[in-house]
């Protein structure tokens, strides 16, 4: 691996970045085309729909890209999707090696861009910097390999645990700095998940409110698991654009009316607890939802630590402390052995505001 296509795939990197909140369901991807050392072409692929990196790049660099190196974060693809493959187009403009930092997990893809490009006798290479790529697409590369989106659960807690005082209130524990904060995890996900009870106690809307995060019109999912369909059609949630679904074992006609004429879409799915949050994130994978951000209450969270469900954890802890009687900050079975104790290891600690914000992944022994 040669230092220039370190330097060059990082360029890329970060042109995939400036996807990062609207590019959903594809994925984050940016392209660079060198000629001569030089880069004559930059590009990102930013709206699903709209041109991928590679044709933004190409397009710059013009006859420039003739016998150059196409570096791209991605695995170009093969196939007529919401737009045409961009191997043609890499081949059309006579591109010499093309290098790639991870294939793309698509069926319709799964190295078929890579073998086009080989047969165009284009030399391809891959690898350079996969582990940043994988990073950046975490939730699409999950969607594929294992059938599920990525899960981070978002919890704000005091310093000793706890997230809202024993009569419910809960506001505010952390501080504005870290609640705008949470506006980001929020704009990067394809579905912000919480439950009924946490609806009907917050009135919680679910949105992305800070005007500098560039969703580009996109707007995430609001999902709400709520068995007895109890959220009041008066919920604010209701009140703001952008789609909502509530998921449930069985729904009431009455309700199921009554809900659906405020715009909330119902789906039902067999299961409670954490035995129904499998089929839950299937369907969320099934509308193509890369990522998913989990703000609800202990019994939710719980429910999700329990499964082995979570791929990230984000705590804001607030220097404040409330007390044994508070709600805990996630409800989960009686442990008998610390043996049996849900581990984790920090990736990031940093303050925000007067918080601390820690973001941590799961031990290997800890993962689903």
């Amino acid at each position: 691996m040669e230092a220039t296509d370190l330097a060059f795939m990082r360029e890329a990197l970060r042109l995939a970045e400036q996807g990062l909140y609207s590019t959903d369901p594809n994925p984050r991807v940016g392209c660079v085309i060198v000629n001569d050392g030089q880069i004559v072409g930059r590009g990102a692929h930013l709206r699903a729909g709209e041109a991928h990196a590679e044709v933004h790049a190409l397009r710059e660099a013009s006859a420039r890209a003739r016998g150059g190196t196409a570096y791209v974060t991605l695995e170009p693809c093969a196939h007529h999707g919401r737009t045409p493959p961009c191997c043609e187009a890499l081949i059309a403009a006579g591109i010499a090696r093309v290098v790639y930092a991870v294939g793309d997990p698509n069926p319709q893809v799964g190295g078929a861009g890579a073998a086009r490009l080989a047969q165009a006798a284009i030399r391809v290479s891959h690898g350079v910097l996969a582990s940043e790529a994988r990073a950046l697409n975490r939730g699409f590369l999950s969607r594929f390999e294992r059938a599920r989106p990525w899960v981070c659960v978002k919890l704000a807690a005091s310093l000793d645990g706890r997230t809202a005082l024993a009569n419910g209130d809960s506001r505010w524990i952390t501080s504005e700095a870290a609640r705008a904060d949470v506006q980001a995890l929020r704009a990067r996900s394809s579905a912000i998940l919480t439950g009924a009870a946490s609806v009907r106690r917050d009135d919680s809307r679910l949105t992305v409110r800070d005007p500098e995060l560039p969703l580009r019109g996109r707007v995430p999912l609001r999902v709400v698991l709520d068995p007895q369909l109890s959220v009041s059609t008066d919920a604010a949630l209701f009140r703001e654009s952008g789609p909502v679904l509530l998921i449930t074992p069985s729904a009431d006609a009455a309700r199921r009316k009554a809900l659906e004429a405020v715009g909330a879409e119902i789906v039902e799915l067999a299961g409670r607890g954490a035995t129904g949050l499998l089929p839950v994130l299937a369907e969320l994978a099934r509308r193509e939802c890369n990522e998913v951000l989990v703000e609800a209450g202990a019994r939710l969270a719980g429910a999700f630590l329990g499964a082995g469900l979570v791929d990230e954890l984000v705590v804001y802890l607030a220097p404040i402390l409330l007390g044994p009687d508070a709600a805990p900050l996630a409800q989960l079975p009686m442990l008998e052995r610390l043996a049996g104790a849900r581990r984790f290891v920090y990736q990031d600690v940093r303050q925000v505001g007067t918080d601390l914000r820690l973001t941590l992944v799961p031990t290997a022994d800890g993962e689903s």
